[in-house]
């Protein structure tokens, strides 16, 4: 998540080779899919404007689970907090956005089947 994509784009295209792809997100917001090659390695997108003040740019780290909705109902009684229930992003897969009982945000992925 960065203030301005492009510049973020250029660097890690400088650096790590990747090139992008466009996909759209709700709220007309834009998520750019890094790749190497044909392999998704990351993504980069503008900071939502909900995005408390202050917050510098960052990456977010996933967790691939088998059952995001299962991982999700465990949180709460292993000491940390569902702060999204699992949504569907379309052609990415089911995601929750969860913190640890310690207060680090993450979010935890079963990715869409890839065809």
């Amino acid at each position: 998540m960065t203030t301005d994509p492009e510049p973020a784009k250029s660097f890690y295209e400088t650096v790590t080779g990747w090139s992008y792809s466009e996909m759209s997100m709700p709220g007309g917001m834009v998520y750019n899919v890094a790749k190497l090659g044909d392999t998704p390695a990351g993504g980069i997108m503008k900071m939502p404007a909900e995005m408390p003040e202050g917050v510098p740019p960052h990456w977010f780290a996933y967790i691939a689970v088998d059952d995001v909705d299962a991982a999700a109902g465990k949180v709460k009684a292993a000491g940390g907090n569902v702060l999204s229930a699992p949504f569907d992003v379309e052609g990415v897969g089911r995601i929750a956005i969860i913190q640890d009982p310690q207060g680090a945000a993450l979010g935890l992925i079963t990715p869409a089947a890839q065809g």
